[in-house]
């Protein structure tokens, strides 16, 4: 089976965040308060404050579906400040990542990966898909989620897993 359906299941999960940012913004309405000082909460100290979690999910999932395909990703200047700017990031990621095709993903088993990271190592394309890129994923989606609802926004699990592709 290709990662291609996981790639699509990864898009959707961060449009999901549109709609979990959207409920941010209802929620600091009714409370009163500019729903922009949610992006610096984190839980403790030394974690990224939720605005980096944001660009962090968007970066990770790009990664993840241009890096075994051998394409460029969009790029983004991590300069965002507000919710309104963080969901056009969204939408860019999310619009990229439906560019690609299932076809986009053939021949991924002999491609390898490296990140400037990693300083001359590199795994296959779908180790990298596996152990690295798809984990990271969901940790920052995650710490979305969890920053959220810590600060009170009333979401759940039907937020996070979005609509299901019933079969009638």
């Amino acid at each position: 089976m290709s990662i291609y359906v996981s790639v699509l299941e990864m898009k959707k999960l961060l449009s999901n965040v549109e709609g979990i940012l959207d409920k941010a913004v209802a929620f600091a309405a009714t409370k009163k308060f500019d729903p922009n000082t949610l992006l610096q909460a984190r839980l403790a100290p030394d974690m990224f404050p939720l605005v980096k979690q944001i660009q962090s999910v968007c970066d990770q999932a790009k990664y993840a579906a241009s890096r075994p395909v051998g394409k460029q990703p969009p790029s983004h200047s991590d300069t965002e400040q507000t919710i309104d700017e963080l969901k056009k990031r969204i939408a860019s990621v999310v619009s990229y990542m439906g560019e690609l095709t299932e076809r986009d993903f053939d021949g991924i088993a002999d491609r390898m990966v490296t990140t400037p990271r990693w300083e001359g190592k590199q795994l296959t394309a779908i180790n990298y898909f596996v152990e690295h890129a798809q984990p990271n994923f969901f940790f920052h989606l995650m710490a979305v989620y969890t920053l959220l609802r810590h600060n009170g926004v009333d979401i759940g699990k039907k937020d996070y897993l979005g609509a299901l592709s019933w079969v009638q």
